[in-house]
């Protein structure tokens, strides 16, 4: 783990120890959760490549003892990778994990596949690094109210915005105060968003400016894509703490985006190309 100190490297070890327990006693009971009731396919879709692949079926096994179960639960490779799976990994297809291999985008991987084939299904992102409790995606099932202009979170960053209209850089973003439903949300993607169908943009799916504008920042990618749509973000209560697995974190791109500067180089081209933050003039 990042910047952490020996006590909690140890907290930290022992945390997962009791979520690993957890889930492999649940899972010698092979306990299925119970169907959602949603007005169409739910699919969990989520990506991850070989630094993760280590713990990535820990990931999976959580993901597979939701107590809402998914109509598909999709889990994309590039193409390159997919002779680096483990055995770990490959073991749980039976159990429900659908492996599928496609083009290298990156993180977008969690989600433009998806959308590709299934747009009219309610999607919902996941990460491969982090232990999913088992109400997590009933949750975000159970907050949905039929309005397709709204993507459901688990984790929330609230927007700053400057005198001149312009958003703070990112390290003077707050976490939500509240859980309202605001268009300054700003979805964390890894920690569960449900994305309704039509939610987002046309442009959502053009490999072409992702990948030049934002190509390591998926979650400022899909909130412009929402908000361009005339779309907003809700935050969950209560706010869960997140539970990453051992050794995951060497390479993370939140790191690199948040302490690096990345992401606010992101927001800015992307502010450029569609302004939706336009500049106020005194």
């Amino acid at each position: 783990m990042i910047g952490t100190t020996r006590i909690q490297r140890l907290l930290h070890r022992l945390v997962t120890r009791m979520y690993v327990a957890r889930m492999e006693n649940a899972w010698k009971r092979r306990w299925k959760g119970r169907p959602h009731r949603l007005p169409g396919t739910l699919i969990v879709s989520l990506t991850s490549y070989p630094p993760r692949f280590g713990s990535l079926y820990l990931t999976l096994k959580s993901l597979l003892l939701q107590t809402v179960a998914p109509d598909r639960l999709i889990l994309w490779i590039a193409h390159n990778d997919r002779r680096q799976l483990p055995q770990s990994v490959l073991e749980v297809q039976g159990a429900g994990v659908e492996i599928r291999y496609c083009e290298d985008l990156r993180a977008y991987k969690k989600i433009i596949p998806t959308l590709a084939e299934h747009p009219d299904a309610f999607i919902v992102t996941a990460d491969d690094d982090l232990y999913y409790w088992p109400t997590w995606l009933e949750e975000m099932v159970d907050a949905y109210r039929g309005d397709d202009r709204v993507v459901i979170c688990h984790w929330t960053n609230r927007v700053r915005v400057g005198e001149d209209g312009k958003p703070l850089p990112y390290m003077h973003w707050v976490l939500a105060p509240d859980l309202s439903t605001s268009e300054l949300n700003f979805p964390n993607g890894g920690a569960g968003a449900f994305y309704p169908p039509g939610v987002l943009h046309r442009d959502v799916r053009r490999s072409d400016l992702f990948m030049t504008l934002c190509p390591n920042a998926d979650d400022v990618w899909l909130y412009w894509m929402t908000r361009l749509n005339g779309g907003m973000a809700k935050q969950l209560a209560p706010r869960r703490r997140l539970h990453t697995w051992p050794g995951s974190q060497e390479f993370a791109l939140w790191y690199d985006n948040l302490n690096l500067g990345l992401n606010d180089k992101h927001i800015a081209r992307m502010n450029e190309t569609y302004r939706l933050f336009e500049v106020r003039h005194a």
